[in-house]
């Protein structure tokens, strides 16, 4: 089988290398992004950002319950700034 295997691919290179070449570039595109390392961190980094954005609500004062930002549940606290 090896034989067979490395007999079509010298006669194809000293036919047509283009398109051997072609063929190499094709697999390889297939073969090594799963080998990548950046192929883990990207995994990551979409597994991390949430899919939905929270929208932001203006707060005109007359909308107690809407937190000032997502995180935050009751809006942020400047009783620090008050006590200096």
């Amino acid at each position: 089988m090896a034989t067979r295997l490395s007999t079509f691919l010298k006669i194809s290179w000293a036919k047509e290398p283009a398109l051997v070449m072609s063929s190499v570039i094709r697999s390889l595109t297939v073969i090594l992004p799963p080998l990548s390392p950046y192929t883990k961190y990207s995994i990551m980094t979409n597994e991390a950002m949430p899919y939905n954005y929270p929208v932001p609500v203006c707060n005109d004062g007359n909308m107690p319950a809407v937190p000032s930002h997502p995180q935050d549940p009751q809006g942020p606290s400047l009783e620090w700034l008050k006590k200096l």
